[in-house]
């Protein structure tokens, strides 16, 4: 939707969402392959950076798969900040990756479209997954 649709940034970066949606339920080799399939997609539409969402999806796939064995809860705390580190890890990455006259200063793109970025995302994961009834693993 970002670079299909030509919306840019109004819209959340759903594959980021889907990524650290199924990285909490399948284990760190199929997250790693999914971010791995996500971050080729990504950089089918990207000339200039090709290669840096297939490394940041996948590296951010692998960490969210590890968060499974970290932490048991899913409490809406653990789950607001699981999404805004998520993508603004998958941010972080994204810019190391990418070169450096193609990239935005830290401060610009990290710290503030990261961190922005990721409570948007954030704002649209944890109330889809309680509608998906992710919640009720607690309850199991």
């Amino acid at each position: 939707m970002h670079v299909g649709l030509g919306l840019g940034p109004v819209v959340p970066d759903m594959l980021t969402i889907a990524l650290l949606l199924a990285a909490r339920e399948i284990g760190i080799g199929w997250a790693s392959g999914l971010g791995l399939a996500f971050g080729l997609l990504e950089d089918s539409l990207s000339v200039l950076t090709f290669g840096a969402s297939s490394v940041a999806m996948t590296v951010t796939g692998a960490l969210g798969a590890t968060t499974r064995n970290l932490f048991v809860g899913d409490s809406l705390s653990f789950q607001l900040s699981y999404f805004i580190l998520g993508k603004w890890a998958r941010e972080l990455l994204h810019w190391v990756m990418a070169g450096e006259a193609l990239r935005l200063p830290f401060l610009e793109q990290v710290m503030l479209n990261g961190l922005l970025g990721g409570v948007y995302a954030a704002a649209i994961a944890t109330p889809l997954m309680v509608l998906m009834g992710w919640r009720r693993r607690e309850e199991r």
